[in-house]
Order: structure tokens, then sequence, then C-alpha cells
């Protein structure tokens, strides 16, 4: 059984930095996408970034230059970086792997506070 489990969150200033990670357990896939998604209050589920089993990536425009998403396929573990952190980006941040071709799955979600 896949699972997938984010931690990283919290509160911080406007300006500072957080790492969120996303460990994945259960099936290990050749090919597959892991993407961070945001929720903020009132709005609907968006994309924040993903990357391939392979290495490329893709950004929100929101987010370009100030986000980096990147992966340990040894450790089986995403990873976003976060810079430059706004108000704006307060929200629930969400793991998703997408298995290609296959199911996807989420995690449970981390909160996200960006102070002003």
């Amino acid at each position: 059984q896949v699972q997938l489990v984010e931690s990283g969150g919290g509160l911080v200033q406007a300006g500072g930095s957080l790492r969120l990670s996303c460990a994945i357990s259960g099936s290990i896939f050749r090919r597959d996408v892991m993407g961070w998604y945001r929720q903020a209050p009132g709005k609907q589920r968006e994309l924040v970034a993903t990357i391939t089993s392979g290495g490329s990536t893709n950004y929100a425009d929101s987010v370009k230059g100030r986000f980096t998403i990147s992966r340990d396929n040894a450790k089986d573990t995403v990873y976003l970086q976060m810079n430059s952190l706004q108000p704006e980006d307060t929200a629930v941040y969400y793991c998703r792997l997408t298995v290609i071709p296959g199911p996807m799955y989420w995690g449970q979600g981390t909160q996200v506070t960006v102070s002003s």
C-alpha cells in the first residue's frame, strides 16, 4: 500500500524560507510524476510544482524563481524548498504521486502559514 507523508510546514514571517518533505512508502514505481499542490481557504487546490522520475520540473508562474522542487529517488522522498515566502503562499500543501500509467496518491497535507 502506497503512503505519502508530508512534513516541514509551519509558521514563518514574510521573506522567510521553509523546506517541505514528502516521504513515500510502499511500492516503488519506475515511471511517475511527483507534485506539490496547495489549497488556501476558500480556494481550489492548485498546482505548485511537479518533477518527473527523470528529473524534469514544472512550476506555477506564481512560484517560479522562489520555489524549487527536487527528489531523492534513493530515499523515495520529494522536497519543496520555498524561499521569499509571502502571505499569499499561506495554504495547506499536499504531495501527490502519479504513477505512469496508473493511479494517483495524495498525502494528508501540511500547513504553511506566512505572516506579514
